[in-house]
């Protein structure tokens, strides 16, 4: 996490300041590995908790999205009045399986059900964002999808998994590349980044930066 700067680069020229509106540490290494100077600023929603819409799911990330910027930009408005970054970017991300939306696993074994799941198959995984103007009110929502086959994976595997806690957070119940990392037979085919959960080429354009081709 970057702190405030008003004389932070991104490719040369000078980066508006951002609240990044999640707790998630895979949302904060993408953005500052752009070079995003930010803040964290965490809403008070639990996306756990929200009923899922099977029917689009696009449209239920994009919502939830919607609901985190704009529950940053009443805090925000507390904690900065008229001054403060002017940029709050938020996101969520779901899977989807045989169409049905899968959020974060409650637990281990949840998180070993979710995966044993995904073994052989192709899922879906689906990043809104919104990007909100403090000082026009302006915003942009938005999604991406990719699709992540998983290939064999023993039983074995997903029970130290699913007992190491890495699972913890994560929508379908892993980070793909942590898991790639260690040895996971992962392919995705589209941007890893919106399965990790921010894909920075849309972000950048979307606050007005460069660095998306």
């Amino acid at each position: 996490m970057h702190p405030l700067d008003d004389t932070a680069m991104a490719d040369g020229i000078a980066v508006s300041n951002v609240i990044l509106a999640s707790g998630s540490p895979r949302r904060r290494e993408l953005l500052a590995a752009a070079g995003v100077s930010f803040i964290v600023m965490i809403p008070a929603i639990d996306d756990a908790d929200a009923p899922a819409d099977d029917r689009d799911p696009e449209r239920f990330v994009m919502s939830l999205a919607w609901f985190k910027a704009r529950q940053v930009l009443a805090d925000a408005a507390a904690r900065f009045a008229s001054d403060g970054p002017r940029w709050i970017l938020a996101a969520d991300t779901m899977c989807v399986a045989d169409g049905a939306v899968i959020g974060k696993p409650v637990d281990a074994q949840e998180a070993a059900r979710m995966v044993r799941a995904f073994v052989g198959a192709t899922h879906e995984v689906v990043t809104g964002m919104c990007v909100l103007d403090r000082r026009t009110g302006a915003r942009r929502i938005f999604a991406d999808t990719a699709r992540v086959t998983l290939g064999d994976l023993s039983d074995t595997a997903i029970a130290d998994y699913a007992a190491s806690g890495a699972w913890r957070g994560k929508a379908g119940g892993y980070n793909y590349a942590e898991r790639v990392a260690a040895g996971w037979p992962l392919q995705c085919l589209g941007d890893p980044e919106t399965v990790m959960g921010l894909p920075i080429r849309l972000v950048l354009p979307a606050l007005g930066m460069r660095g998306a081709s």
